[in-house]
């Protein structure tokens, strides 16, 4: 592996600020984020990125490999849980099992961000159309999770009611995260097909904004994951071991899903990446309300705090040697 490109990944000032806010933890900095302020930029973000997938959306269109490629990511957003959650199961219970199943079948948006960054220094071309496959993979693997707890978990669950599947598809399709991804995912596709202007006045909000809010969540999620790390000690080497073993399995799968869809290069990449990595915005959200049982040091923790940094340092890297190798005539 190259290191150079290791570095390239790091020295970024997203994934810097993240480090920053893990290091003010380690050396008991008073630093803080005023709790309204990192929801806020978190939302901003999912509109940002809901809304230029719209556009990209809009402008590739539906044909060619747009349809196969988002049908297969959203496949994988069901598959993978479910083969984490046996994994899973081996040492935790159903609730924690769940949360953390459907966070590592879900996204991270950051890392996928990440990854274009990525292909960008290395002049490797991909299409816009992906972002769409990153905002459809939120809500079905949150649906599963939830369908694991009803169906895997105990018939009474204290001091919860009893969830019907109309409230697993509400609490999937309209909370709020995913909500706010989608919607604007739509409002960008609808606004680039009949109001061009509309998209020139909101670029300077979802285009030079978007870096700088980016850098401010992650400052904010590197205090929070250095915070709950600690959780993970509960746990033991196990769920330490998945959250670094699990993105590379889910990684091999991906790359030979997108050998199977003939994808390119750089769209292979971030395929392969939408199915590393894992949540921790919209589904931390979502199990922190329908699943209180399930203890969130464990899915943020390994999300935040394990899976996220080794796909920044190490993932992205790795995953692309596996295109290389698997998918014919990648060059690297």
């Amino acid at each position: 592996m190259d290191t150079s490109l290791i570095l390239q990944n790091v020295l970024t000032p997203p994934v810097l600020f993240f480090f920053l806010g893990v290091i003010s933890v380690v050396v008991r900095s008073d630093l803080e984020i005023p709790a309204p302020l990192p929801k806020l930029f978190s939302l901003y973000l999912l509109l940002a990125i809901g809304f230029k997938g719209g556009l990209e959306l809009q402008a590739s269109g539906f044909g060619g490999q747009v349809i196969p490629t988002v049908g297969g990511a959203i496949l994988m957003s069901l598959i993978i849980p479910i083969i984490c959650f046996a994994i899973l199961r081996l040492k935790l219970n159903v609730f924690n099992s769940a949360a953390i199943a459907a966070a590592y079948g879900s996204i991270s948006a950051v890392t996928f961000i990440t990854a274009e960054s990525f292909l960008e220094n290395q002049n490797i071309p991909f299409d816009g159309f992906m972002v769409a496959a990153l905002a459809l993979m939120e809500s079905p693997a949150i649906i599963v999770g939830l369908l694991l707890v009803k169906f895997a978990g105990p018939k009474k669950r204290q001091n919860v009611k009893r969830m019907r599947w109309r409230d697993i598809i509400h609490e999937a399709m309209l909370n709020g995260s995913v909500y706010l991804l989608l919607g604007s995912l739509l409002i960008g596709f609808l606004t680039a097909a009949h109001n061009p202007g509309g998209v020139a006045k909101m670029q300077p909000f979802t285009g030079k904004l978007f870096y700088g809010a980016e850098c401010f969540f992650l400052l904010d999620m590197g205090i929070v994951a250095a915070q709950r790390l600690p959780g993970l000690k509960k746990a033991g080497s196990f769920l330490i071991g998945f959250a670094v073993a699990m993105p590379l399995l889910n990684a091999c799968l991906g790359v030979l899903v997108a050998r199977a869809l003939d994808l390119s290069p750089g769209n292979a990449l971030l395929f392969v990446v939408l199915c590393a990595s894992a949540s921790y915005l919209a589904v931390p959200a979502a199990m922190r309300m329908t699943v209180p049982e399930a203890r969130a040091s464990y899915y943020i923790s390994t999300t935040l705090g394990l899976t996220f940094p080794f796909n920044i340092i190490f993932g992205i890297p790795i995953y692309m040697g596996l295109v290389n190798k698997l998918i014919p005539g990648a060059t690297y």
